[in-house]
């Protein structure tokens, strides 16, 4: 018996991603929201419950690449209170678990 074969890591695609980062999302102890973005909540009055609401039920509105730092990224985009919200996120994958970056939001 040899040693097991390496896990085979999931294909880089929206739908993949989406899921990824809404089931990261769920623990919101798992999001980490960049100063920048929370300069960008206060400035277009987006709460943190509608950023949370967009992670984990919202649609990919801009499709999903690798960003500069190696990681997935896409922007969602959710209509939470009347308003249409879109978060541009990544998943940073840590030997601790996943999780979910919040880089701007708008």
């Amino acid at each position: 018996m040899g040693m097991p074969p390496e896990p085979i890591p999931f294909r880089l695609n929206d739908s993949n991603l989406r899921r990824l980062i809404s089931d990261t999302a769920k623990d919101s102890g798992c999001v980490f929201i960049t100063p920048h973005a929370k300069k960008r909540m206060r400035e277009r009055r987006i709460t943190l419950a509608q950023v949370l609401d967009c992670l984990r039920n919202g649609r990919v509105s801009e499709p999903s690449h690798t960003n500069l730092q190696g990681n997935w990224q896409c922007t969602l985009t959710r209509r939470n209170a009347g308003d249409e919200v879109r978060v541009a996120a990544a998943i940073e994958r840590t030997e601790d678990g996943d999780w979910a970056v919040v880089i701007t939001v708008f």
